[in-house]
């Protein structure tokens, strides 16, 4: 994942406001990199420019070679918003396998069931509720398997503990940390300092530009001038 320059302005005018300036940020495959920041400080707005639902107004986001927004593919790039965009008929499993059954999940997605990660997050028991009479932690959860299921190259991961208690933001974790060492790079935007202290590295940003940049990134050294 390579984003070079990147600005993003929301509004015109006398109206606008820079939400992200000058980001240059590249991350590599296999990787658990935590997003930290204060609210308003452009985590959320990075995560929907790299997961391809907005455009930068300026600079380059790249995931596995190409432009993140014509990325359609779960099989590279998914997505666990803030708002967790379940369809409240379907079951929580259903929901799961949404992505595949639309054709989005790419060719190398599991063609079985979800069972066993909705097992490992704690919601098989009620994998066949629909998502709307299951609580909100539950949907958060089901959420997550939604986005892991399909071994995605980059998943995108906004504030997934933000609903869970204590004993299940651990089934989370493990469930973040294995796909990371699965492969799969994993970016959480995050408040919590358990999700930040068992990630690979961590990338802070402040006022919309990146502040620092700890860790192991896995991205190669920058070429030689």
């Amino acid at each position: 994942m390579h984003l070079d320059g990147v600005r993003l302005v929301r509004g015109s005018g006398a109206a606008a406001t820079e939400v992200l300036r000058g980001v240059d940020l590249a991350l590599g495959p296999g990787r658990l990199v935590a997003l930290a920041g204060r609210s308003g400080s452009g985590k959320s707005s990075l995560c929907h420019l790299v997961a391809g639902v907005a455009r930068p107004s300026a600079g380059t986001v790249r995931v596995a070679g190409h432009p993140a927004h014509a990325v359609r593919d779960w099989g590279t790039v998914a997505l666990l918003p803030q708002r967790l965009a379940l369809v409240p008929e379907l079951s929580l499993a259903e929901n799961v396998l949404l992505p595949r059954r639309l054709g989005r999940a790419g060719p190398c997605a599991p063609q079985d069931g979800a069972g066993d990660l909705l097992d490992r997050l704690g919601v098989a028991r009620v994998a066949h509720r629909p998502a709307q009479e299951a609580s909100l932690g539950e949907q958060q959860r089901a959420a997550l398997a939604r986005a892991l299921h399909a071994g995605p190259a980059v998943a995108v991961l906004d504030e997934p503990t933000g609903h869970q208690d204590d004993d299940h933001v651990a089934l989370v974790l493990a469930a973040v940390v294995a796909a990371a060492r699965r492969g799969t790079l994993v970016l959480v935007a995050t408040h919590d300092e358990r999700v930040s202290g068992a990630a690979d590295a961590r990338v802070r940003l402040h006022d919309g530009a990146v502040e620092a940049v700890e860790g192991d990134t896995g991205a190669p050294p920058p070429a030689a001038p």
